[in-house]
């Protein structure tokens, strides 16, 4: 199966191909390095979804600075490593890096495909095991050296090889959940690299959107430990300081292949509380918070404010312990989904910036079938069900909720209101809170962080193929509630190793329908992505997806 994209960018070359350069590993590397970076979702949800100000052909003006309020500590901007989850992902690795793929974020009616960055086409070959990649010519990184193929293997071998000097522990666990299957990668030409993978795996065009390409020469230069303090790779942006975690500045990078930005410089600040958010909008300090208030969105409409939002891979869930206690019944797991008012925590509390969960599935994504919407509110089923299971005087339990963190909304709120629902039925709920960093690192471990019977939290299921097994899957490394269902098991198996994307469509439908059906988790709302973006700011395409492409904007002087 060969796919290809149009490549209007491309240079021709005059450089021979040289002699095969091969790197083969023994075995691929674990899945836990990214464990707490899987559970980072973003959070948002809307009131008005699609593009803020377009521009107009005639008179739109390039540059400004746009200055994003974040909702968390920025990552580690070394490539891999991370550490602020997707919203960091999105709104600095991104604008960085880039991989052989890259999301394209340039609609908003539908997901967001994967299209050709780095490399202009691929093919896979019979055994779904063996791809070949034709790469971008002429690309150049921020410090004006070549990418090529030499560069692929050299990030390759930085990610998966320990004996490379510029290896570290941290880069290899990084990279493990999206490059961690790769067991061989050659150099067949400046312009061709050839990747096997361990086993087939239809959706490695997607993983390698996350496998981030930097410049050797910089990386050389600095070393792997410093890096970080001077980033260099071929993304829209360029690096030009930061305060580490707290604050990043980028400028626009001219010979950036699709094009140059249109922005002067990106500043992107950390302004985790949402109070701190709006007070920052408001007074011009920026002009473009992620996830604001729901309480403060009317009267920042009131202001002129634009609030974007689109439907997109988010789903903000109770896991529950399905092997301990009344949870341990599929009937009590049911009965507690039917007693959750999702319209009224979507509409009321949460003003129209998340939809009702009714399934597993977000109702953003390519395995949504409406016809899977499965948990209206239904006390009196809940009741029934409860009673049927022998819970009719009801229980107690506890969950475990994050103050906050990336793509949790507002966790204690949402979790208060959940509680009172369950109340209703009979089901009491003890809210033991901690702090998002411990949550994860806990759940990393395979551990409920303050011996709670079921977790509060945000993910999503898929922004990348990869992390589905590692939330429904038997056996994830993280703690799941120790669901298991081998009839998921084995349409996740199919999935992966199809070439076909409506094959895996399919499967991995069939494989959340399942799943809505044991209700190992306490469905509660989609979050929307919002964001509150000021009246200067122009050319934004919401896209139904984490990420989003900063090129198209400009900020009026």
């Amino acid at each position: 199966m060969t796919h290809h994209r149009p490549d209007p960018c491309a240079h021709p070359s005059t450089r021979r191909p040289r002699t095969p350069r091969i790197r083969r590993r023994r075995a691929p590397l674990g899945v836990l390095g990214l464990a707490a970076a899987l559970l980072l979702p973003f959070a948002a949800t809307g009131c008005g979804t699609g593009s803020a100000a377009d521009d107009t052909a005639g008179g739109a003006k390039s540059g400004g600075t746009l200055v994003i309020g974040a909702t968390g500590k920025l990552p580690n901007p070394d490539t891999v490593i991370g550490g602020a989850g997707f919203e960091g992902k999105r709104l600095v690795s991104f604008q960085l890096y880039e991989g052989l793929t890259r999301y394209d974020l340039s609609k908003a009616d539908g997901p967001a495909p994967i299209t050709a960055a780095l490399a202009t086409s691929w093919k896979v070959a019979a055994d779904k095991r063996t791809w070949t990649f034709t790469l971008r010519k002429g690309v150049k990184f921020h410090d004006g050296t070549a990418f090529d193929a030499d560069a692929v293997l050299f990030n390759l071998d930085r990610y998966l090889d320990k004996k490379s000097p510029h290896y570290t522990d941290a880069l290899g666990a990084a990279a493990g959940e999206y490059a961690g299957g790769i067991t061989e990668y050659t150099k067949l030409a400046d312009d061709r690299v050839r990747l096997v993978t361990g086993k087939p795996n239809g959706h490695f065009p997607q993983d390698l959107a996350h496998v981030l390409i930097a410049s050797p020469t910089a990386v050389k230069k600095t070393g792997s430990a410093k890096f970080s303090g001077n980033p260099v790779g071929t993304g829209p942006f360029r690096f030009v300081r930061q305060q580490t975690g707290e604050q990043i500045e980028l400028a626009r990078f001219d010979g950036y292949w699709r094009g140059a930005p249109k922005l002067d410089r990106l500043v992107v600040k950390a302004l985790p509380d949402p109070a701190a958010r709006t007070a920052a909008l408001r007074s011009g300090a920026v002009n473009w918070i992620e996830y604001p208030n729901p309480d403060d969105i009317p009267s920042l409409k009131a202001d002129g404010v634009q609030l974007l939002t689109n439907h997109y891979d988010h789903l903000w869930y109770w896991i529950l312990d399905t092997t301990a206690g009344p949870w341990k019944d599929p009937r009590v797991r049911r009965a507690a989904n039917y007693a959750v008012d999702r319209e009224a925590i979507a509409e009321d509390l949460l003003h129209g910036t998340a939809a009702p969960a009714e399934q597993a599935a977000p109702s953003g994504t390519f395995a949504y079938d409406a016809a899977n919407d499965t948990y209206r509110h239904d006390p009196a089923e809940a009741r029934r069900l409860l009673a049927e299971a022998g819970y009719a005087k009801g229980f107690s339990t506890s969950v475990t909720v994050p103050t906050g963190g990336s793509g949790n909304l507002v966790p204690v709120p949402i979790a208060e209101a959940v509680q009172r629902d369950l109340a209703a039925v009979g089901i009491k709920a003890e809210i033991r809170t901690t702090d998002w960093s411990t949550l994860i690192a806990a759940e990393a471990k395979g551990k409920v962080a303050r011996g709670s019977q079921a977790i509060a939290q945000s993910t999503t299921l898929f922004q990348s193929e990869a992390l589905l097994p590692l939330f429904i899957g038997t056996g994830s490394p993280f703690w799941t509630g120790h669901y298991s269902n081998p009839k998921v098991d084995k349409l996740l198996a199919s999935a992966s190793t199809s070439t076909d994307p409506a094959a895996r469509e399919a499967d991995y439908t069939e494989a959340l329908k399942l799943v809505t059906e044991d209700a190992p988790w306490l469905f509660v709302v989609n979050d929307r992505n919002p964001r509150a973006v000021s009246p200067k700011v122009h050319g934004v395409v919401q896209p139904q997806s984490w990420f989003i492409d900063l090129t198209t904007v400009r900020v009026d002087r």
